[in-house]
């Protein structure tokens, strides 16, 4: 699935499909798209894995070349044993640290397991099939909240006194 295709999807649950008059722009509709991806994404991240490379006499990785990075689930180290030789570690802001005893020399790769965002563009997506429909719902959720926020109190015919009224 790409955006376009989910953009359609969309359209159809919202009963927006007249391309003549519609209700939410495209531009619109791929804000809503995208925030229901970043909330999967927090949910549910897309599983990845990269190698690193320790520097001299340092037990710190720097993690900004990470695109997209939600949260490290495991740091190998070293790499290429079996059973994989799994380390504890730390991290604070863009900077992992890993908890063993002996500072690497340098140049050790170790290998980081972690979630990171999913995509959805014009590409094509990391969405999981079967997930595809929770992003769906949850556009169209995003879009019926700003319809509804928009549409509150835009028409008032009932007069001042019409908030006591239904109040009442």
């Amino acid at each position: 699935m790409n955006l376009s295709e989910m953009r359609s999807r969309v359209r159809k649950d919202l009963h927006d499909e007249d391309a003549a008059n519609y209700r939410w722009t495209d531009a619109e509709l791929d804000r809503h798209i995208g925030r229901a991806v970043r909330e999967l994404s927090l949910a549910i991240p897309l599983e990845a894995k990269t190698a690193l490379t320790t520097g001299p006499n340092s037990r710190e990785l720097s993690l900004t070349g990470i695109a997209g990075l939600i949260a490290i689930e495991a740091v190998e180290y070293p790499t290429g044993k079996y059973p994989p030789s799994y380390v504890q570690f730390s991290v604070w802001a863009d900077t992992l640290a890993m908890l063993v005893q002996g500072a690497p020399i340098g140049g050790d790769p170790v290998n980081v397991y972690y979630g990171k965002m999913h995509t959805l563009d014009a590409n094509g997506s990391t969405i999981p099939p079967q997930l595809e429909e929770v992003v769906a719902t949850g556009a169209v959720a995003y879009a019926a909240l700003e319809w509804a926020s928009f549409a509150t109190n835009r028409v008032n015919v009932g007069g001042q006194d019409t908030w006591r009224n239904y109040l009442t």
